[in-house]
């Protein structure tokens, strides 16, 4: 073993190795002495009291801390290891409890579906599940699971919870575009039920921001008032009718003072749709029908 050589102006340091092994040394020595010496009496007793008493009080000290750390460590990992599983136990429920208010949300929503189709029992339905939609928020344009091979036809009104949700445009085998009642180039000829008034139902996605769509060409009328109901009238030639479209959000007298238009809140919900009904009949205008019919359906899409 080399020799430690200190240089000059350079400060002496005891490598630890070496440290640690001189204490080990004293230690082990003055245990040696505590264990084969009489301290009963004699100045021997009085250099136990100032040197060795306060080292072994220190390493006990020392030795409780160590244990009492250890304990609190050993806790550490136990309320560790309990936190890990209640943490399961939480993630376990937090996944049980949104299939349960999945299930529950369905199931309002099966049921709201089956009140409608005993509202409307006279006409065949088939339930449909919607599988896409146009992009946006609404649903103004989406595609059902059903098809030709399951008896549906281009024009087949299509429900929801609520009302009207609109009509087939397409269709193939096992799928089938619907147009709603919101869209844009969506007219649908209508009446107020309470008085048999017709109207104009146009679709608005601009004011359907806003929770409502148009109507126009409604006869000037003081029996008609906002939130009375609006379905489709008998003179469509695309819808069935008496099917509830909504209720009259808000009218006004047109500038010609001859008509009324306003605002209709919808009865459907076009932001929440999952399932809807197919009505499996198509409505069909007689050829003789007269020339009033011909106007008012004219300007229905």
């Amino acid at each position: 073993m080399s020799p430690i050589v200190k240089k000059k102006g350079e400060r002496f340091t005891l490598p630890s190795k070496y440290v640690l092994l001189i204490l080990t040394a004293v230690c082990v020595s003055l245990m040696v002495i505590t264990f084969n010496t009489d301290f009963s009496g004699g100045p021997l007793r009085d250099v136990v009291g100032v040197v060795i008493v306060p080292f072994e009080n220190g390493v006990s000290a020392a030795g409780g801390y160590l244990k009492t750390r250890s304990e609190q460590l050993a806790q550490i990992r136990d309320l560790l290891a309990e936190n890990e599983a209640l943490q399961s136990q939480i993630d376990e429920l937090t996944i049980e409890n949104t299939t349960l208010q999945q299930e529950r949300y369905e199931l309002t929503y099966l049921r709201d579906l089956y009140a409608l189709d005993s509202e409307y029992e006279d006409y065949e339905k088939i339930g449909a599940r919607i599988i896409a939609k146009d992009s946006g928020n609404w649903f103004s344009s989406f595609v059902i699971n059903k098809g030709t091979n399951d008896g549906l036809a281009v024009d087949m009104n299509v429900l929801a919870a609520g009302g009207l949700v609109g009509r087939i445009e397409e269709i193939g085998p096992n799928w089938a575009r619907v147009l709603g009642i919101i869209s844009d180039n969506s007219n649908v000829s209508a009446m107020v039920l309470s008085s048999s008034d017709h109207m104009i139902v146009s679709g608005n996605l601009s004011t359907y921001a806003k929770g409502v769509i148009d109507f126009s060409q409604l006869v000037d009328s003081d029996d008609v008032v906002e939130g009375d109901k609006i379905v489709t009238s008998n003179i469509s030639d695309k819808y069935l009718p008496g099917i509830l479209i909504g209720y009259i959000s808000t009218i006004s007298n047109d500038s010609n003072n001859l008509t009324k238009s306003g605002f209709i809140t919808p009865a459907v919900d076009f932001e929440h749709l999952e399932e809807v009904l197919v009505i499996t009949r198509q409505k069909n205008i007689p050829a003789e029908a007269t020339g009033q019919v011909e106007e008012e359906t004219a300007s229905e899409e």
